[in-house]
């Protein structure tokens, strides 16, 4: 609520540019080709529903990531764009959409067996899930009241930010590291390389993925607060959104791989290593 709501006034006291369409256009590219390599890349070792589930997995974004960057920006005194609250938003329902497409496209007899895809069903837990309304709901407030109500609620909105912020980041450090104790019991010692694979992939994606996002952050301008939420968003994983819909709708995958890779891998990777690296190649490229 913290970050939509002064999103949204930050986008208030902006002015409607190129580099705010286009980077919101590059963030709804970027959710829908990240699944589209990370399946072709995973589906030679994993089940095809596992890797469609992987595969949406890392083309949607982790909002904790987001906030907790969003935050680092803020201690440190970089500015950064409301926009890029609506980027993180847009970033969630194409990789789910693209993730079900693959698994439809490559499933092969294991898809066509399938009874039938609820869409409807889908395309709510897609566009209209807890975090998205959120997010966006707070983005419109702060859009409308602006300034104002910023300092109305500051006390609420900024005073308290970091410290629930930590209290949440330790609670999630406890709940990745459960994650990851799972994950290492639910893998059997047959399935060693596709265990490999799998960890691999989750320290992999987010760095080439970020690398790829730096390039076009240097191509679209974008400042440096901005290029390294662009970043973040591209090289983070969903935890929250896409684990719901894969439950929905892709039961055939295993949570017990696209959930675990994200949560108890990635997420702590990015917070620990990623943001900082992240930040000094926005700095030696930007």
């Amino acid at each position: 609520m913290a970050i939509g709501f002064k999103g949204g006034v930050a986008l208030a006291e902006a002015s409607f540019t190129l580099e705010l369409v286009l980077t919101l256009l590059a963030a709804m590219a970027f959710s829908a080709l990240v699944p589209l390599y990370t399946f072709l890349f995973l589906k030679r070792s994993l089940a095809t529903a596992d890797a469609a589930a992987i595969a949406a997995t890392y083309g949607s974004v982790s909002a904790v990531t987001f906030v907790t960057a969003a935050g680092y920006l803020d201690v440190m005194g970089i500015g950064w764009g409301g926009h890029m609250v609506a980027a993180m938003a847009l970033m969630e329902s194409p990789a789910i959409i693209m993730g079900i497409f693959l698994y439809m496209k490559f499933g092969g007899s294991e898809a066509s067996s399938d009874p039938g895809i609820e869409w409807s069903r889908l395309l709510r837990e897609a566009f209209l899930n807890g975090s998205v309304v959120l997010i966006i709901g707070s983005m419109i407030i702060g859009l409308v009241s602006g300034p104002a109500g910023m300092s109305q609620i500051s006390g609420f909105i900024q005073d308290m930010f970091l410290g629930v912020l930590c209290l949440f980041l330790l609670d999630m450090g406890i709940v990745a590291a459960r994650r990851l104790k799972e994950f290492r019991q639910s893998q059997g010692i047959s399935q060693k390389g596709q265990m490999t694979t799998m960890v691999g992939a989750a320290v992999i994606l987010p760095l080439f993925n970020a690398l790829l996002a730096l390039g076009v952050a240097y191509l679209l301008g974008l400042g440096e607060g901005d290029a390294l939420l662009f970043i973040v968003l591209a090289a983070s994983a969903s935890y929250i959104a896409v684990p719901a819909a894969m439950r929905l709708v892709l039961p055939q995958a295993n949570p017990g791989s696209y959930l675990s890779m994200s949560l108890a891998i990635t997420f702590p990777f990015n917070l620990l290593v990623g943001i900082p690296v992240y930040h000094a190649l926005v700095r030696w490229v930007l």
